[in-house]
């Protein structure tokens, strides 16, 4: 134990002025079994550190063949390890300045034992999450509705929210928000997507009551829909498409639904696309306005991140590209886009990118980065910054 005339002795040594200095005296020995990698450092940003002191958790999530990434509740991080050349002490009990100035009757000299050390801390940095995977687990077994042979075999490959957060790198607000993105709905305590052809069934049933009962497509009854539909469809079904095709609202305490005109016509364009590898563009628009509901206008902006124009083409022609099965990363991305056309405008490439712009970084940073621009025609077009195999 060092005694106060050694450490004036150790200050003289090393020429520092015991009057620059607090009068407290932290003698620090190491533990004979600490040692480095038996504690990991994480340093978080004021906001996580207020959810920890208020109770909330911090989750970490991926699998084996994944970078892990940090989870509060409403966001995700990205986990990197910084290195650091100082020593990184972990002293239990250990005071700040400010601590020890505030309490008077502090020991001037504090004999403090360190229990490990380190060189290096998680570095966090707030990342998109990584949802992916949600559906391609939920096309596993999408739903066809009650009476399909194969969900009455179905027994497994069907999660709930704990099974999605087991499995989904990203934090159950932002897991919520996608599931309402791809039209998902909880059915027994499980999520499901619906087939795509029994979701089709479902709207053309609310549409064809719709234009039955000349209604506005901005004001359809609740209560009339479950009563005219309930013996064809289960009721949380009618109310699900309705959810997923309209927005609901109250008037003299009656609900009903405005419908999205623009996502029936994005939802009739992707029925016609699915089959044909190319579709004549102004034979494809003539059967396109055909088949939505009357009242309703198709227009080529509604299908920005569903299908793709080939205006150099002749005759001009469409086909089916769905921005949610492109590559999640980055460099995939640009790589997949650019092996399907060599040259983009930014019109053209931008519904296939804007997901993957970070907060507050826009497409044309992103073009910058990622794609080398020239002039042709006197369109500026991108093309790939390396070779495309």
């Amino acid at each position: 134990m060092r005694s106060r005339e050694e450490v004036e002795a150790t200050l003289r040594i090393a020429k520092l002025n015991p009057a620059e200095l607090l009068p407290p005296v932290h003698c620090l020995r190491f533990n004979p079994r600490a040692s480095a990698g038996e504690c990991c450092l994480l340093q978080l940003e004021p906001g996580l550190c207020a959810e920890l002191e208020a109770g909330h958790s911090l989750v970490i999530r991926g699998e084996k063949d994944e970078q892990a990434v940090l989870c509060s509740k409403d966001k995700t991080y990205d986990m990197k390890i910084a290195d650091t050349s100082n020593m990184l002490l972990f002293i239990p009990g250990c005071k700040t300045p400010e601590q020890l100035l505030a309490d008077q009757a502090s020991c001037n000299i504090i004999h403090t034992q360190i229990a490990g050390f380190s060189n290096n801390y998680w570095e966090l940095r707030k990342c998109r999450p990584k949802l992916k995977k949600l559906k391609k687990l939920l096309m596993e077994n999408p739903y066809e509705g009650p009476d399909s042979e194969r969900e009455k075999a179905l027994t497994d490959s069907k999660y709930t929210m704990e099974d999605l957060l087991d499995r989904i790198q990203a934090s159950e607000e932002e897991i919520l928000h996608q599931l309402q993105v791809i039209n998902a709905c909880e059915i027994e305590g499980y999520w499901r997507v619906l087939e795509f052809d029994y979701e089709m069934k479902l709207l053309n049933h609310v549409t064809q009551l719709i234009d039955s009962e000349s209604w506005s497509f901005s004001k359809v009854p609740l209560s009339i829909c479950l009563q005219e539909l309930g013996p064809l469809e289960p009721e949380e079904m009618i109310q699900h498409i309705l959810l997923s095709y309209g927005m609901k609202y109250t008037d003299e305490d009656e609900v009903y639904f405005e419908m999205k005109a623009d996502k029936i016509c994005t939802a009739t364009a992707q029925m016609l696309l699915q089959n044909a590898v190319k579709f004549n563009l102004a034979e494809f628009q003539e059967v396109w306005q055909q088949s939505v509901p009357e009242g309703l206008t198709t227009r080529l902006d509604q299908l920005k991140g569903l299908a793709l124009l080939d205006r150099n083409s002749r005759p001009e022609t469409i086909f089916l590209l769905k921005v949610e099965e492109l590559p999640e990363d980055n460099q995939e991305r640009f790589n997949k886009l650019f092996t399907i056309r060599e040259k983009w405008t930014e019109a053209d490439i931008a519904p296939y990118i804007q997901d993957l712009c970070a907060e507050k970084q826009t497409v044309a940073a992103l073009l910058t980065k990622y794609a080398r621009s020239s002039m042709q025609n006197g369109v500026k077009v991108y093309n790939s910054r390396r070779p495309i195999s």
